[in-house]
């Protein structure tokens, strides 16, 4: 494991029944930086995100071999509590998800789930998570009103406020922009700029100009491999496998 990884993956396969559909990934992402997964669909890319905070336990005949390893310790152990682990590990999807009530309570649910009850605190988190997703002054007036209100665009930006009220380490998101006009995907890609100073942010992203803007590293996926990963400015300039370049340069996908 390098130094400074706050994720390390180590020979991961995953299986869906006969499915192979991650082979072999090693991968080291850092901490306080946006990482990125792009490949054409159903390359692997969502599926490998879902490994990082053990979603795919969710699915049906899985089976995964090798390691992941979050500050040095490895989620798929014996001992690991997958509360704790998706505390420390949010998730936004693609489609923006609030739960069908109040903007305070979708924020105030997952604190509350692990114990905090008292209302002064509860506040003072619902403010400093709906801050961190910069939504708090469009919607600081209206927080007894349904989330369902809202635009898709504040919608999710709501979903990553709720993930943050955990205070998680890692965030995950699944393609956040891809249900979003260009107004609301400019607002997230800014925000991702901002939360990469406090938390370690992976996006899965079709969208290759998305990938250029906002992540510090790239990871290309084909088929269930990773093909390349590394500094992103140097994977989108001068890719060192052929596959990545006819990727990029629209010849397949």
């Amino acid at each position: 494991m390098r130094e400074n990884s706050k994720i390390s993956v180590q020979d991961l396969h995953l299986y869906y029944g006969d499915n192979h559909a991650l082979k072999g990934v090693n991968m080291e992402i850092r901490p306080k930086a946006v990482t990125a997964f792009i490949g054409p669909s159903g390359c692997g890319k969502s599926t490998f995100l879902k490994t990082l905070n053990r979603m795919n336990d969710l699915v049906d005949n899985v089976k995964i071999e090798g390691k992941v390893l979050l500050d040095g310790e490895d989620i798929y152990g014996p001992s690991i509590d997958t509360t704790i682990l998706r505390k420390k590990v949010g998730m936004v999807f693609q489609q923006p998800n609030p739960f069908p009530m109040s903007i305070y309570d979708n924020i105030a649910y997952g604190p509350r789930v692990h114990g905090i009850k008292e209302k002064r605190k509860l506040d003072a988190i619902v403010e400093e998570s709906l801050r961190g997703a910069a939504i708090f002054d469009e919607v600081k007036d209206r927080l007894k009103k349904s989330a369902l209100g809202l635009s898709g665009g504040q919608q999710q930006r709501i979903c990553i406020a709720r993930a943050l009220a955990v205070h998680p380490d890692v965030l995950l998101m699944d393609e956040p922009t891809s249900a979003l006009d260009p107004i609301s995907t400019s607002k997230i890609e800014d925000l991702m700029e901002e939360l990469k100073k406090k938390y370690t942010v992976v996006i899965v992203t079709h969208n290759m100009q998305q990938a250029v803007r906002v992540a510090d590293d790239t990871a290309f996926f084909l088929l269930g491999d990773l093909i390349e990963f590394g500094d992103t400015k140097q994977l989108f300039s001068y890719p060192k496998d052929k596959r990545t370049e006819d990727y990029i340069t629209g010849r397949f996908g």
